[in-house]
């Protein structure tokens, strides 16, 4: 599904199920020591995802560490990303000299919980949403919504070092072109940040591509 949504450049992984007794990979046991065994066995899958990824750009298997905010590792000349739900889990690399930056993210196609939206949207992203939902209640815009903006911020935050807050991006969505645009509120390289998405499956999925040139603002 990812493929759909990224350039040609990219290299993706996807898998749909966990093999319950598929091993840690060697240098990455002490990061789900303590995991309950759900979330280990999705650690484990989504991380051979990755190296999997990273062997389509030719390189070895090797421990994919986190960083402080548990962002992978990628080796040097690489950018990525990585993402984990429900009955899926997928990876996204390219090479730097292709890509600035990406970020994937993926979650399933059903409404967000009502206390969560408002601490992921601004007034703006509400009054776009109700917009949204009144041309085509078949999508959970919401949900599209908080998986566009973690997108975002994992594309965002290798670049930049620094956090972002869901409040501090409002998103623009194009119903028909299946894009989207996050206008940056804070300091930022690019004005706005711009991916794709779509709704298939059972899940909805956004990609956002950065390149070395800033992105427009809308």
């Amino acid at each position: 599904m990812l493929e759909d949504l990224l350039p040609p450049s990219v290299v993706t992984v996807e898998a749909f199920g966990d093999d319950p007794g598929e091993p840690c990979f060697p240098g990455e046991e002490d990061l789900v020591a303590t995991a309950v065994d759900s979330r280990r066995r999705e650690f484990v899958t989504a991380r051979r995802c990755a190296r999997e990824a990273l062997a389509g750009l030719g390189f070895t298997p090797a421990p994919i560490r986190p960083g402080p905010r548990r962002e992978p590792i990628w080796p040097a000349g690489v950018v990525g990303s990585i993402t984990h739900c429900t009955g899926y889990r997928a990876a996204a690399v390219a090479r730097t000299a292709d890509l600035e930056s990406l970020g994937i993210d993926a979650e399933p196609h059903a409404p967000l919980p009502p206390r969560v939206l408002p601490a992921v949207t601004t007034p703006a992203d509400r009054d776009h949403l109700a917009g949204l939902a009144a041309r085509d209640p078949s999508v959970h815009w919401d949900r599209l919504l908080f998986c566009a903006k973690e997108a975002v911020y994992k594309a965002w935050f290798p670049v930049t070092r620094r956090w972002l807050g869901f409040e501090e991006a409002s998103l623009t969505v194009d119903r028909e072109r299946g894009t989207f645009a996050a206008r940056i509120h804070v300091d930022s390289p690019w004005p706005a940040l711009h991916g794709r998405w779509q709704v298939a499956g059972g899940l909805v999925t956004a990609a956002v591509t950065v390149t070395g040139e800033p992105a427009a603002a809308n």
